[in-house]
């Protein structure tokens, strides 16, 4: 969030460049603006500010892009109108991507409006209505296919999760979850079972690959580590909130369920209200009966939601439980973008 002063002293800075480039856009918008080419705009600088390495790109209403000569814009003068950008925006883009920041200053005596434009996240290209826009130099245009892979690959090489925190230790892990984490590994290896009770604590832990040579990971500290080593990981936050809602949408209660994430899987599960109820099957007289929900289904909805869970984002897991549904989300996505795109 930029104050005032730091407005101007941006704005200065931007219109002292000699041109235009990847990441920086003037228009004049002195009355209106398309929306279509407002939306190109947010897809193309998002894409080059991602390719570029920075934090941020800008869209200038209100200068001109030759010479950046001040003209200022009356664009969108309600607040309320302008800022009902971010949400239009949202809506024609995915992931619900938006501006960061949306600025009016005025300087000598005209408006200028800023756009804010973070760089697309880590491995997920923006696009606008579908097509992911691209710049080079001053001209937008649909983003070329090397630009798009680029973005594409950069989850294969970066993974947040593996990163080894150095000032954590074992001490910071709970000795509980950890003895859960064995109990599981020799479920799952159940023909390994002499070889892997004979092993040590650091050895284990670096077999289920959540610590590395010994080092503690962000994977560990997610999984089994106590509640007050969530700072660990900070400005990330690893929180499970379960809501009970009745039929018309009211709060019944809620929780909030900490790391380690191996128990609060089961703690979450101990929540969810799982009855019995009786049907006739189409070719018996005699009824039967099931549970509301089957357990595997809810521990890998959970899961995968702890798995794929941008954590960078700072947002938590979320899990709705109404009378008739249960319904989980989190901050993160769908590699590489969408189902959409995975089934073109």
């Amino acid at each position: 969030m930029y104050l005032e002063k730091e407005l101007q002293i941006k704005l200065s800075e931007l219109r002292a460049m000699s041109s235009e480039n990847e990441v920086v856009e003037f228009k004049e918008a002195k009355d209106n603006y398309d929306f279509r080419k407002l939306g190109k705009y947010v897809s193309a600088l998002s894409n080059e500010a991602n390719l570029k390495n920075v934090n941020e790109a800008w869209l200038v209403f209100g200068i001109k892009d030759k010479g950046h000569t001040l003209v200022g814009s009356r664009f969108r003068l309600n607040l309320h109108d302008l800022m009902n950008l971010k949400k239009e925006i949202a809506d024609a883009t995915n992931e619900r991507f938006t501006f960061k920041e949306i600025y009016t200053v005025e300087t000598d005596g005209l408006r200028v409006v800023m756009f804010c434009i973070p760089a697309a996240p880590q491995g997920i290209p923006i696009n606008f209505k579908g097509i992911y826009y691209g710049r080079d130099n001053e001209s937008t245009s649909p983003l070329g296919i090397e630009k798009l892979e680029r973005i594409r690959k950069q989850v294969i090489r970066y993974d947040w999760s593996s990163h080894v925190i150095e000032d954590a230790s074992i001490e910071d892990l709970d000795k509980s979850a950890i003895d859960f984490a064995r109990i599981k590994y020799l479920e799952k290896y159940p023909d390994r079972k002499d070889e892997i009770l004979s092993w040590s604590l650091e050895k284990f832990l670096n077999k289920a690959k959540l610590t590395i040579k010994g080092k503690i990971t962000r994977t560990a500290i997610i999984l089994l580590g106590k509640e007050e080593s969530e700072h660990f990981i900070n400005p990330a936050e690893c929180k499970i909130r379960w809501k009970l809602l009745d039929e018309r949408g009211d709060s019944l209660g809620y929780e909030i369920i900490h790391i380690p994430m191996i128990k609060g899987v089961e703690k979450l599960y101990s929540k969810i209200r799982i009855l019995k109820y009786r049907y006739i099957p189409d070719d018996s007289l005699f009824p039967e009966e099931a549970d509301t929900y089957d357990s595997y289904s809810i521990r890998e909805a959970l899961n995968n939601s702890i798995a794929h869970q941008d954590y960078e984002l700072g947002g938590r897991i979320n899990v709705i439980e109404r009378p008739d549904s249960l319904t989980f989300s989190n901050k993160g996505s769908f590699i590489p973008g969408s189902v959409e795109e995975v089934v073109k």
